[in-house]
């Protein structure tokens, strides 16, 4: 991040100090910090971002399900919903600054929510939300700590934490957020991350079968089970 603009609300900046979880955004007798930044979507990879605001790019980290929603709105304007955080050894004065970006506020407050469980920070939170916040909010609601300990780095352990933490504080995610998220494809979530772990466990990546998921899924197609996409996957793969 190399600048600020008048379409990001910007405030005064707490002293540098080392967070382990995202700095909270509230006003309350502390000074706010960027909450929300608008312009143009220059390049999308895997967990960053870079945005064009005026004269400036800075570059936004994003969890994976946001970087989906994305795809097909390169080179047009964007809003984002942002969290910054300081990242580094305080001790040995190597901090940088970092901004996390999400499509609407609901996210942005959900993710606050999974970083304050203890063993969750910023990063661990940003890989494991491959999934939209609400059906990771309705897993732990229903307290299917199966589901959460299989996102990306989210072990059994941190999924039992996780649910006795927050099972009473997201029930309203998985209504609100279902109203603020774009439909991500005709799919059953579950027929999507059974397909991600099979194509895993047929030897791909998890950046190549993200890749492939992607490209059948933009087709917008209905499909009703595991079967029917893989196949759209391999026929994809001989066009």
């Amino acid at each position: 991040m190399r600048g600020q603009h008048a379409h990001a609300s910007v405030g005064l900046a707490p002293p540098a100090r080392n967070l382990a979880h995202p700095v909270e955004l509230t006003t309350h007798g502390r000074p706010a910090l960027i909450t929300k930044v608008t312009g143009r979507l220059l390049t999308l990879g895997e967990g960053t971002l870079t945005l064009e605001v005026g004269a400036f790019e800075h570059q936004v980290f994003i969890p994976e399900f946001a970087r989906r929603q994305l795809q097909s709105q390169l080179g047009t304007e964007i809003s984002l919903y942002t969290i910054e955080y300081l990242e580094g050894d305080p001790q040995r004065g190597r901090l940088t600054p970092r901004m996390v970006g999400f499509l609407s506020e609901p996210e942005r407050e959900f993710f606050e929510l999974f970083c304050s469980v203890d063993g969750v920070g910023v990063k661990k939170a940003l890989r494991a939300m491959v999934r939209p916040v609400r059906e990771v909010a309705t897993a732990i609601e229903e307290q299917d700590t199966k589901s959460l300990s299989a996102l990306p780095g989210i072990g059994a352990a941190t999924a039992e934490r996780v649910v006795a933490k927050l099972r009473r504080k997201v029930p309203k995610f998985a209504l609100i957020a279902l109203r603020d998220e774009p439909r991500e494809a005709e799919a059953d979530h579950d027929v999507v991350s059974e397909t991600f772990e099979v194509l895993r466990s047929l030897g791909h990546s998890e950046a190549d079968a993200r890749r492939l998921l992607d490209a059948a899924l933009e087709k917008k197609k209905k499909y009703k089970d595991v079967e029917a996409l893989l196949q759209t996957v391999y026929d994809q793969r001989g066009e």
